[in-house]
C-alpha cells in the first residue's frame, strides 16, 4: 500500500524559513516524479514544484529562488526546502506521487499525502 506522509509544516514569521518532508512507503519512489502542490482557503490546488525521476526540477511562478525541491532516494524521501516565506505562502501542502507534465499540462498523479499546513505570519 503506497502512502504519503508529510511533515515539517508549522508557524512561522515572514522571512523564515520551513523544511517540509514528503516520506514514502509501499512503493520506490525513484523512478518517479514527485511533486508538492498547496492550496488556500477558498482557493484551488496548485502546483509549487516537481521533481523529476532524473532529479530535473521545476518550480511555478512566484516560488522561484524562494523554494527548493529535492529528493533522497535513499531514504525514499522529497523535501521542500522554503525561504523568505511570505503571508501568501499561507496554506497546505501536499506531497504527490507521479505527477507528469504533457502538452503545456501539469496532472498529479493517484497518491497523495494527508498534507502539512503551513501558515505565515506578517
Amino acid at each position: 500500500q503506497v502512502q504519503l506522509v508529510e511533515s515539517g509544516g508549522g508557524l512561522v514569521q515572514a522571512g523564515g524559513s520551513l523544511r517540509l518532508s514528503c516520506a514514502a512507503s509501499g512503493v520506490t519512489i525513484s523512478r518517479y516524479g514527485v511533486a508538492w502542490y498547496r492550496q488556500a482557503p477558498g482557493l484551488e490546488r496548485e502546483l509549487v514544484a516537481e521533481i523529476s525521476g532524473g532529479g530535473i526540477a521545476y518550480y511555478t511562478g512566484s516560488m522561484k529562488g524562494r523554494f527548493t525541491i529535492s529528493r533522497d532516494n535513499a531514504k525514499n524521501t522529497v523535501f521542500l526546502q522554503m525561504n523568505n516565506l511570505k503571508p501568501e505562502d499561507t496554506a497546505v501542502y501536499y506531497c504527490n506521487l507521479g505527477t507528469t507534465y504533457y502538452s503545456g499540462t501539469w496532472s498529479p498523479g493517484t497518491y497523495w499525502g494527508q498534507g502539512t499546513q503551513v501558515t505565515v505570519s506578517s
